[in-house]
């Protein structure tokens, strides 16, 4: 029933005018802001703690980040919209020839971004200019809720590996084939992550990315898609990244890693309205680190074989 309700909502939603949808998409946010307390207050101490600012300052630009999420839900929906004859309409790309140089060598593509801005358009911002995109996407608590979010994702052409299955087999494929492999890396890692400092704090931090370059000679593209004053979605990539090895696992994937962190952290404290603040990224405490073999490196072993 939630399945063919929501696909049913997709329906409705693409044949909506854009900037109505938008303008729904900021009632949505202010009454998501009124209405969910608890990820309001964990979202505005949060932003009060990391970027230093006033409780006036942060409860209004986590109220604009509630508006920006609504409208990223309803953005979702609309992917069945997007084909390769209009996104452009929508979303521009700054600097893909970096992305294609990167693919034109063969080892597959890793790439860097968080939960900023409308992250699964990202995702459209490549595949509709044929490039072959694959993920790594953790479940949704209920299921009729991850098939329709794969459904939706499968109109633009993303394939995707749930987690608790054979995902880092099938992602190592991936690059072996030469395909884009997306990582959300601004997300609690749990006890085996890398603590590093972000945003002011030590956070537990995934090394799938430093993992899968390591192991694949991939290279690394920091790619992050971020909404504009104008309305459209600009797609800002950077400078390609390669993973360093001097013979000390452990020591090169965690420098990596905080190398990749850094830019997350800076495209976060630049857009501060486009990211998820009330997430729970510093949820695992340093004391609960992970002690001996880095389980990273033991998961690299096991995608390789």
């Amino acid at each position: 029933m939630i399945y063919k309700s929501l696909m049913a909502l997709s329906w409705v939603v693409c044949r909506t005018p854009y900037r109505l949808l938008m303008g729904i998409g900021r009632v949505l946010g202010n009454l998501y802001y009124l209405f969910v307390k608890k990820e309001r207050e964990r979202a505005v101490r949060q932003m009060m703690e990391a970027l230093h600012m006033t409780e006036a300052e942060a409860r209004h630009t986590v109220r604009e980040s509630f508006v920006n999420l609504a409208r990223n839900v309803l953005e979702i929906l609309y992917m069945p919209h997007l084909n390769e004859r209009n996104f452009r309409q929508y979303i521009e790309i700054d600097h893909l020839e970096i992305l294609k140089k990167a693919l034109a060598e063969k080892k597959g593509v890793v790439i860097l971004t968080g939960h900023i801005g409308t992250w699964e358009w990202l995702s459209a911002a490549f595949t509709l200019n044929g490039l072959p995109v694959t993920a790594i996407a953790k479940p949704q608590p209920n299921m009729q809720f991850t098939e329709v979010l794969n459904a939706l994702r499968d109109t633009i052409h993303v394939e995707i590996f749930s987690r608790g299955t054979s995902e880092l087999l099938a992602a190592a494929r991936a690059l072996k084939k030469g395909k884009i492999l997306g990582f959300l890396a601004d997300q609690d890692a749990g006890p085996g992550g890398a603590f590093l400092p972000f945003l002011g704090k030590t956070a537990s931090t995934p090394m799938g990315p430093a993992v899968f370059s390591r192991k694949f000679s991939s290279p690394v593209v920091p790619a992050f898609i971020l909404r504009q004053p104008n309305g459209r979605h600009k797609v800002v990539i950077k400078d390609i990244m390669r993973y360093e090895d001097t013979g000390d696992t452990d020591k090169d994937l965690f420098d990596f890693t905080a190398r990749m962190t850094k830019i997350v952290e800076e495209i976060v404290r630049e857009n501060p309205t486009q990211w998820l603040w009330f997430q729970k990224r510093w949820n695992t405490k340093p004391e609960e680190q992970k002690k001996g073999k880095h389980h990273t490196v033991q998961a690299e072993e096991e995608a390789g074989r």
